[in-house]
């Protein structure tokens, strides 16, 4: 199978992958082109060690940051399926943030190890709704990403100290969890005792969400994926009003 081929096909399946392209220079190595996985393995040359070891560091850049870019005398080509939110808590505001998510492009998964809440039925929105205990769950859904963004919406200490645990030994990039600032506290307290550093409890967002003032279940979710959204592109989630010059939205150079 072509380095093409093979590329299309990761496309057409849902997966991440980055081709990278010579566009200028030399016309011995014009069009020569390098795919990079996910896993960062990469097939092909661009010609030089010198130029497929920056060919390798643009794709694992922008792969993960899902988009395509020149960079130089390189075309960067990605693609990438839909970020993941897993909503761990079969809770009322999981459904909601399962639609509000849904309609925004996301694949959301709801996990809990309380099967008779963890139902279909009650997160019809859900891409996979999962019975198990984090640790467990984390694994069946494959591992958790550099794609993959976590919101924590469970009050039980056991298992919200269970997500968290196992969420910030990932690389999510975002860790989000729900509860008032008093029992946020209490859950840094419970943290610090079972050995997670300031470093490790600076990446949960909490409380979760930007301050939209919601109230109702949609809401609140609606902050929430405000709040990821804003993550994913880099931004902090403040009124375009009050954001000054420069560009609205980020494009590729």
């Amino acid at each position: 199978m072509s380095l093409q081929s093979e590329f299309k096909e990761i496309a057409q399946t849902g997966g991440r992958a980055a081709m990278v392209t010579v566009v200028a220079g030399d016309d011995d190595v014009l069009g020569a082109k390098l795919l990079v996985r996910a896993d960062g393995e990469a097939s092909g040359s661009l010609g030089s060690p010198e130029l497929d070891a920056r060919g390798v560091d643009y794709a694992e850049e922008l792969m993960w940051a899902e988009r395509s870019e020149l960079r130089g005398d390189l075309f960067v080509d990605v693609v990438a399926p839909p970020p993941r939110l897993i909503v761990f808590g079969a809770v009322d505001f999981a459904a909601a943030l399962c639609r509000m998510a849904k309609a925004a492009g996301w694949r959301p998964f709801v996990v809990d190890p309380r099967g008779r809440f963890a139902t279909r039925e009650r997160f019809p929105d859900a891409e996979d709704v999962v019975v198990a205990w984090p640790e467990k769950a984390f694994a069946q859904l494959g591992g958790i990403d550099r794609a993959t963004y976590i919101a924590v919406l469970t009050h039980d200490p056991k298992l919200d100290d269970a997500a968290l645990t196992a969420a910030l030994a990932s690389e999510a990039p975002y860790i989000g969890a729900m509860g008032s600032r008093r029992a946020q506290e209490k859950r840094r307290e419970r943290l610090v005792a079972l050995g997670i550093s300031d470093d490790q409890l600076a990446r949960i967002a909490a409380p979760i969400g930007l301050d939209l003032g919601g109230l109702t279940a949609e809401e609140t979710a609606l902050s929430i994926v405000a709040e990821v959204v804003a993550v994913r592109n880099g931004r902090e989630g403040g009124r375009l009003s009050a954001a000054g010059a420069g560009r609205i939205h980020e494009v590729g150079t």
